[in-house]
């Protein structure tokens, strides 16, 4: 069942990790995510990824993680290349968001080290392959140490790039030695897709050989992050600095708030505030309060006219 990944390099560029709209406990904001999509592809994205950490994905109903798959891919259109997240604790359901992706038809899944029990190295290895031939898209790794616990070592990649269907790797461990060493596997797989998470990086993976970011930064300003991209690959690295320097100026906004959901909560409070899509969070997580939304606008207005946003 495994899909013929074929030896391009298919994803590059931008792919932010898509916020998921939501109008409720349970349901999704269809006018804020026909907004958003919009929204990032006018912005000039190389692609997106639903399902990822920023998409809130662990907090999302089976049903409703399907109904943002099919209205994400029928809302792109194939403009661009659709990633699925489709991590989860049970094999089971990772294969079968996997085929909900393939007949929404998203390019490839996105599967992370499972949660909750820590694999060791070796029962992740096996793991990856016993799952791997269950999954009818390409599949990208996704290496999230911060929230799984557990890292995709550098020998178990090597191992795991043999397989044909494997088709990249996308690393948000903010560590650039392990993505220095993780870089060199285009040597062994000349068509993979090597991605950086965290934004501050995104020119200095670049540098190393990265095809591009996976930026949650992009969900608000993609402009900034796509040309910040455009001009580092166009060689024109003083345009690159400069844009890299206004990306890690809007990275104050992470810093508002104190619990490690403040970074989903400021991209769907500036989201709002711009008019795209409101800011409910999924549970057990809660929106900024107004003296955090009034942080937020403050930062937002370094970069868009004050008219652009609301209150």
């Amino acid at each position: 069942m495994a899909a013929d990944a074929g030896r391009a390099r298919r994803f590059r560029g931008i792919i932010p990790p898509l916020v998921t709209p939501l109008a409720g406990r349970d349901a999704l904001d269809d006018p804020g995510l026909q907004r958003l999509i919009e929204h990032v592809l006018g912005g000039g994205v190389h692609g997106l990824f639903v399902l990822g950490s920023t998409g809130e994905a662990p907090s999302l109903s089976y049903r409703l993680r399907r109904e943002m798959i099919a209205a994400s891919c029928a809302l792109v259109n194939h403009r661009v290349p659709v990633l699925v997240g489709i991590t989860d604790t049970a094999f089971v359901e990772s294969v079968r968001v996997a085929q909900w992706a393939h007949e929404a038809g998203a390019d490839a899944v996105v599967l992370a080290t499972p949660y909750y029990f820590p694999a060791g190295q070796t029962e992740l290895l096996a793991y990856v392959r016993r799952l791997v031939p269950e999954l009818p898209l390409p599949v990208m790794l996704y290496n999230m140490p911060s929230l799984t616990k557990v890292w995709f070592e550098r020998d178990t990649l090597r191992q795991l790039a043999e397989i044909d269907s494997i088709v990249g790797i996308k690393d948000s461990s903010g560590d650039v030695e392990y993505f220095t060493e993780v870089a060199q596997l285009h040597a062994q797989r000349p068509d993979w897709s090597i991605l950086m998470g965290p934004e501050h990086l995104l020119c200095a993976a670049l540098r190393l050989g990265a095809d591009g970011g996976v930026c949650g930064g992009a969900n608000v300003l993609p402009h900034l992050f796509a040309g910040c991209y455009e001009a580092a690959v166009g060689g024109d690295p003083a345009r690159s600095a400069a844009l890299l320097a206004q990306i890690v100026d809007f990275q104050e906004i992470y810093t508002i708030g104190k619990y490690a959901s403040r970074y989903i909560k400021a991209y769907k409070s500036a989201l709002s505030l711009l008019g795209i899509c409101n800011d409910f969070l999924a549970e057990p997580f809660n929106h900024f309060l107004p003296p955090q939304r009034a942080q937020v606008r403050e930062i937002l207005r370094r970069f868009v006219p004050d008219e652009a946003l609301g209150q």
